[in-house]
């Protein structure tokens, strides 16, 4: 089997693996389990930096995306999408499925969201219910200072969304201090669980403007209403993965004990970008470099496949090409999650420059 350094699915420890296959009991019925799922969400809430209630869902990350959408979109809806690589451009998709009007705000796909000018164009123009904002786009490894961004947006009164699926546990959050309404994470990322679990945290404000809609939620299984009061009724909105999420809260456990998790994503993604540039190879992008992937250029004259392959075949690395209008331009590296070590680092930079060199 290849040794994963991609930008997710990233590789599972043996602790999560054995979570997932210890014995379940019916997660509908149990009263216990129902105290377990709402621990976890708060083990969630807590890494995160915020009071919100978390809640897990059923399906990959994108599930979380679009749930968010769903919920908060109503016919007619003017929505700001923060458009910056290609997860930014595809909340658009969400907006009009659900009725919304997604109105574009479009910049330099190698450079970090400009704060300064975001507020200029939000002076002109703020009637807007809610923006959604990426963290870490993943194809192309910007990082946007949602820090920054989503204070800006509430000073307007604008809620805001952030997909973090591909930074979270990689990169700090704050969520409360940031003032993020609703953020998304995903399983298969920096927290190193399987692929199948989408959460999130709900504010009292996104909360609320879910609440006083005067359409229905155009969705079952993408509605966070229905999550509304599951501990106090006992009841779930569908039967829980509950295999998934005993892996999910040990791959939780690993995170709140690694007390060096992002001072350790800093350094390796330091390490990768300086060794390839100081080869003479070309990192995607002029600012807002993640600490959880990393995208290469593809030389003149090579292949993404080529150069995926080759690393494949000589060292037994894994590494991921990129898609949309990436493909074929970009090779990533994921350094995130259980990936994100010295060691594989080393072994992984060294075998890409092995095949590049050639």
């Amino acid at each position: 089997m290849l040794r994963l350094m991609t930008p997710g699915p990233t590789r599972v420890r043996e602790n999560v693996r054995m979570a997932r296959s210890l014995e379940t009991t019916n997660p509908d019925l149990d009263p216990e389990f129902y105290d377990f799922y709402k621990d976890t969400c708060e083990r969630i809430s807590e890494l995160l930096n915020t009071k919100n209630p978390a809640y897990i869902l059923s399906g990959e990350g994108i599930l979380g995306l679009e749930a968010a959408c769903a919920s908060l979109t109503e016919p007619g809806d003017r929505v700001l999408v923060i458009d910056n690589g290609v997860f930014g451009r595809g909340f658009a998709d969400f907006v009009r499925i659900y009725g919304g009007d997604p109105v574009l705000y479009s910049t330099d796909y190698q450079m970090e969201v400009d704060v300064n000018t975001l507020k200029t164009y939000l002076e002109q123009d703020h009637d807007f219910k809610y923006a959604t904002v990426v963290h870490c786009d993943t194809p192309s490894g910007r990082l946007n200072p949602i820090q920054d961004i989503c204070p800006l947006l509430k000073s307007y009164g604008i809620i805001t969304v952030v997909d973090a699926v591909a930074s979270m546990f990689g990169e700090p959050l704050f969520v409360d201090e940031w003032q993020i309404d609703i953020v998304c994470g995903g399983s298969q990322k920096a927290l190193s669980a399987p692929v199948g679990l989408t959460f999130l945290t709900v504010s009292p404000a996104a909360a609320k403007v879910m609440q006083e809609r005067k359409h229905p939620v155009a969705s079952f299984y993408a509605n966070l209403t229905i999550f509304q009061d599951y501990y106090e009724k006992k009841w779930f909105p569908y039967t829980m993965p509950i295999s998934d999420i005993y892996g999910l809260r040990a791959a939780l456990e690993n995170v709140r004990a690694d007390e060096q998790i992002y001072e350790r994503h800093r350094r390796v993604a330091g390490y990768v970008r300086d060794c390839l540039a100081r080869a003479g190879y070309s990192i995607y992008g002029k600012n807002g470099f993640a600490n959880t992937v990393t995208a290469l250029e593809v030389p003149e004259g090579m292949t993404d496949q080529e150069i995926i392959e080759g690393v494949a075949e000589n060292a037994g690395i894994m590494l991921a090409g990129s898609f949309d209008i990436f493909a074929g331009k970009l090779i990533r590296i994921g350094h995130m999650g259980e990936n994100a070590n010295m060691e594989d680092a080393k072994l992984t930079v060294e075998a890409l420059l092995k095949v590049l060199s050639k």
